[in-house]
């Protein structure tokens, strides 16, 4: 039934998605054993909290005003005092999820398997509203509205007090898309939004497209090899918008100007993370790379972290922080590359970017485990 609903691209999209995961899994190399480190920095777990139930779909952990917000499987939502660990509220939404949270600290919102938007206030539901369109990007709430994008590439807003739906954004594109999450974000009054291999800029209150920038040419010799649409996070650092284009390229775009600044060859299929300095990425082997945020230019990499399924990364303070298949977290040096610290989790797949608020570090694990840590 449930298929039933889904457009006809996010069919092939998911039908895409499965050809490539096979493929990753059958070619997949053994992860490297990780060797010993002398810790070059202190950090310690600060607190631990447990959701209901395990992690599979694409969470986004939201931090916002001190708080952080996750999700599980199963429909639990939680927010949690980002410095203290304390339980601000849980609810369910009474069906599993396909993504989510979105979060501006006061509306939470995700998306059901059975594609309907579901909005919370304070932990409890609003609002739900079907979509008619698989999606697996969390939402965006912010202006007080809540933006959707499906895995069709199109886009909806709506009203978050009310549920009223306010405009769709839809385009004519590829029969194929990319069943994994894309880019949703915002700068100053231009909503952001991945469309295929385009980071496209759009009026929040219209749905109208402003400008277009393109971070990678699309490769291959069929329609499975040329997929290359964004994959989130994004990282911003001022009006510069970096982002990964599926197993072809990361680029950097200028949001104020609508236009693409460098884009660099290379594969991959999780997001990046920026500084003033440098874009911070991963290849398809989990080679991790630093490229000068202004050209592009490889600054350094390590290998010691290869095939070990890496998180995109997120900057905390001097150091690039990953997670890995076996729940480990490691904290790299930003100028250097070399593994200052290592902290364990409860040893399953970290399966969210890590998130910061203000000097706490959450990482959520597939076993349904959210870890803090405070790097000092």
């Amino acid at each position: 039934m449930m298929a039933a609903r889904w457009s006809h691209a996010a069919a092939l999209g998911a039908m895409a998605l499965a050809l490539l995961g096979g493929c990753a899994s059958k070619d997949r190399l053994p992860p490297a054993p990780l060797q010993q480190i002398k810790p070059q920095i202190a950090g310690r777990q600060v607190w631990h909290a447990s959701l209901s139930s395990k992690i599979r779909f694409p969470l986004a952990i939201a931090s916002v005003k001190g708080k952080f917000y996750a999700a599980d499987d199963g429909g639990h939502v939680l927010a949690l005092d980002a410095a203290s660990g304390r339980e601000l509220w849980r609810a369910s939404v009474g069906d599993d999820l396909s993504a989510g949270v979105g979060s501006d600290g006061h509306w939470a919102a995700v998306v059901t398997r059975g594609n309907e938007l579901v909005t919370l206030e304070e932990g409890t539901e609003r609002w739900r509203a079907p979509l008619g369109v698989q999606v697996v990007t969390a939402p965006l709430v912010a202006g007080e509205r809540v933006f959707v994008v499906g895995v069709d590439r199109s886009v909806q807003a709506f009203d978050a007090a009310t549920g009223r739906l306010l405009w769709v954004m839809r385009r004519p594109g590829d029969a194929l898309t990319l069943g994994q999450a894309s880019v949703l974000t915002a700068y100053k009054d231009t909503l952001l939004v991945g469309q295929g291999n385009r980071l496209a800029g759009l009026d929040p209150l219209k749905g109208t497209v402003r400008w277009e920038a393109t971070v990678a040419m699309p490769r291959g010799t069929n329609e499975i090899e040329r997929l290359s649409d964004l994959v989130g996070p994004a990282s911003r650092v001022g009006n510069m918008f970096c982002a990964r284009a599926y197993q072809t390229a990361v680029g950097c775009v200028d949001a104020e100007r609508g236009s693409t600044l460098w884009n660099v060859n290379t594969s991959g299929s999780v997001g990046v993370a920026a500084d003033s300095d440098a874009v911070y990425a991963t290849d398809a082997a989990d080679r991790i790379t630093a490229r000068r945020r202004s050209d592009g230019v490889s600054l350094w990499s390590n290998e010691r972290l290869l095939n070990r399924r890496l998180s995109a990364p997120v900057v905390a303070g001097p150091t690039v922080v990953f997670g890995d298949l076996e729940g480990q977290v490691h904290f790299l040096s930003r100028s250097s590359g070399d593994i200052l610290l290592r902290l364990p989790t409860d040893g399953s797949p970290v399966v969210a970017t890590p998130t910061l608020s203000d000097t706490t570090l959450l990482v959520a694990t597939e076993d349904g485990g959210l870890f803090a840590f405070r790097p000092e």
